[in-house]
């Protein structure tokens, strides 16, 4: 329960280097004011919508003085990404809130929308684009859904394009995105599939829609091992959490963390979070499941700073420790 002022930013453990963009995306892009959720299909025709260049605000590309929803839209070729590499967007800064949809899917989003609407305008756009989502042999559609209150709005600024990950990361599976997210009062587990929700992780709660919420939350996402990956090498990290967590792949525990306030005070929120995976607990083939019950006990509260994956013990002792 940190008593400090949070700046929020998503912060992806991987660095930007001069070889790393695969496709810039600065330039034109097909934008329209509105806002129908059909326009993230890839399928949608953005013939009829108007161009603009990004970055630069739409104010400044004929939308002067226009506040509240609009989308851009723009192709990639996949022939320009190499398979077995992970790949990122980088969007650079959006004013205020964004929903970005890589071929009709969500991967990500920064701030929340209204009725809960929240402004990341100071948050660095990166978002991790999911292998499975990727044609590698045609064109790729990457759909943006803008919020903005006031004054300059749109994709501003920043080197936009595509990455590869930074190939010295320590990370066997990188988590680090979007995840699957429900409030639960008790602790108890969540069956209702609507009462789930989407969440960025890394990231506090109270800057993704859940502002005030002290309690009980769960966190569940799925990932695939490697094909002939060890089963017992492998450690789960979670950065930091705040405060307590218990966390199950596959419906086993395998770990938590609670100091059950000694001296009348948590510092659990400080501690780095690695759990080791029990090989017998993985599945060989098909998703597996994580989920994490997280209890906040005031003020923010999450999975709030990464890094957050699965890695390997030789590469935990290395980076880690």
């Amino acid at each position: 329960m940190r008593r400090i002022a949070i700046i929020w930013f998503i912060s992806l453990s991987f660095i930007q280097d001069a070889n790393s963009q695969l496709v810039s995306l600065r330039g034109k892009w097909k934008f329209s004011i509105g806002d129908q959720q059909g326009w993230a299909n890839p399928r949608f025709d953005d013939s009829g919508w108007e161009t603009i260049w990004a970055p630069a605000a739409w104010e400044d590309e004929g939308f002067y003085g226009y506040d509240g929803f609009a989308w851009y839209r723009k192709k990639v070729n996949g022939n320009l990404i190499p398979k077995n590499e992970r790949i990122y967007l980088d969007l650079g800064y959006i004013d205020d809130a964004d929903e970005v949809y890589f071929n009709g899917e969500l991967i990500g989003f920064s701030g929340s929308m209204p009725p809960k609407f929240k402004t990341a305008y100071n948050a660095n756009r990166n978002y991790i684009i999911p292998s499975n989502l990727i044609n590698y042999s045609g064109d790729n559609v990457i759909a943006i859904r803008v919020f903005d209150a006031m004054q300059a709005g749109g994709i501003l600024d920043g080197e936009l394009g595509v990455y590869r990950l930074e190939s010295r990361s320590p990370m066997v599976i990188d988590l680090q995105g979007l995840w699957s997210f429900a409030l639960s009062h008790k602790g108890d587990p969540i069956r209702e599939k609507a009462a789930w929700d989407k969440i960025m992780v890394p990231g506090h709660w109270e800057k993704q829609g859940y502002r005030h919420y002290d309690g009980f939350a769960w966190y569940r996402t799925t990932f695939e091992l490697p094909a002939n990956r060890d089963k017992s090498d492998l450690v789960l990290i979670l950065g930091k959490i705040d405060d307590f967590d218990e966390v199950y792949i596959n419906g086993e525990l395998i770990g938590a963390t609670n100091d059950h306030r000694r001296y009348g005070r948590s510092y659990s929120y400080e501690q780095f979070r690695a759990y080791d995976i029990p090989g017998y607990v993985l599945k060989d083939k098909g998703p597996n499941s994580i989920e994490i019950l997280v209890q906040d006990i005031g003020n923010v509260g999450g999975i709030y700073e990464g890094p957050i994956g699965i890695t390997s013990k030789s590469r935990y002792y290395r980076h880690f420790r």
